[in-house]
């Protein structure tokens, strides 16, 4: 889970920023674009195997 502690000094767009990499690193932007639709398991291997 992404967490950032604001201290007096820190700026609020610095925060931001840094929750925004946090997210990216732990992958919760992709999971919830994975999870917006409902995919077919078979549609999902399908993709795996064009990746491939």
């Amino acid at each position: 889970m992404a967490e950032v502690k604001i201290e007096t000094r820190d700026d609020f767009e610095r925060a931001l920023r840094r929750f925004r990499t946090q997210c990216k690193k732990e992958g919760i932007v992709k999971k919830f674009r994975e999870r917006q639709y409902y995919t077919k398991p078979s549609q999902k291997r399908r993709e795996k195997r064009k990746k491939r």
